[in-house]
């Protein structure tokens, strides 16, 4: 079993402790809960402080969960509500396309897949929830790029690999695909992430018109493909449920 690191263990049970009871507490309350001695529950209560997880109130000298960690939860929360928001449309596109759909939002260098919907046949398939794919290469994570800034800043850094004969690994045209998206506001991966498969995808916003993820479907090139480019109709029903999900966020019309 791999062993546990104590000063994490100890800021954890700091953390707990401060979210519940009084929710204000002082150094000796803290030390004394947790059978520390003053010193070593101030080392971690100030390093904590420090990165924002606690404050002090400068009054009473009491300590108190910091903003951060509002901030880490509403992260958190906001995925959950992404992922909410989109189940009914996410089913809708589904059976309106007869494809898989995928919503994904940025994680690390990669995208996460939050929420994955069959493809409405009796294929097998397995749900890839949880899985992670690459920015460069796939639709969702073109999206993601030409829209969000941070996910574009990650896209510099993460290692570019070419899956396939089609995938585009250099920058500069990389730079010239993204603006291509933002242009017709959608992104396209035909064969670039895997030989056969074809996808597209579209950005979702939230009230202050942010990128908060991306949504998109993924099938075989001769489904979602017609002459070399991707279906109209296809496009238009992925662009209309990222627009939907958008405006349950409160992102109004656009």
């Amino acid at each position: 079993m791999a062993r546990t690191i104590q000063s994490l263990e100890r800021a954890a049970a700091m953390l707990r402790l401060l979210a519940g009871g009084e929710r204000r507490l002082g150094l000796s309350d803290v030390a004394s809960a947790l059978g520390l001695a003053k010193g070593t529950a101030h080392g971690i209560l100030r390093t904590l402080q420090q990165e924002g997880f606690v404050e002090q109130d400068p009054a009473s000298g009491r300590y108190q969960l910091g903003a951060e960690l509002l901030r880490l939860g509403n992260s958190y929360l906001d995925v959950h509500e992404l992922r909410a928001r989109a189940l009914l449309w996410a089913d809708d596109l589904a059976r309106s396309s007869g494809e898989s759909v995928y919503l994904g939002v940025l994680h690390q260098q990669g995208v996460l897949i939050v929420h994955h919907v069959f493809r409405p046949d009796d294929s097998r398939q397995v749900l890839e929830v949880g899985a992670m794919q690459p920015l460069h290469s796939t639709a969702l994570g073109k999206v993601l790029c030409a829209y969000d800034p941070v996910a574009h800043s990650q896209l510099l850094e993460a290692e570019r690999e070419a899956f396939t004969g089609r995938t585009v690994t250099a920058l500069p045209d990389l730079e010239g695909v993204l603006d291509l998206t933002r242009a017709r506001g959608w992104a396209a991966d035909v064969e670039e992430t895997w030989d056969g498969v074809a996808s597209v995808a579209a950005p979702i916003h939230d009230r202050h018109r942010m990128p908060v993820g991306a949504v998109g479907i993924t099938g075989a090139v001769e489904r979602v493909c017609e002459d070399g480019e991707l279906r109209a109709q296809l496009v238009a029903a992925v662009r209309d449920c990222a627009r939907a999900v958008s405006r349950d966020l409160g992102a109004g019309r656009f």
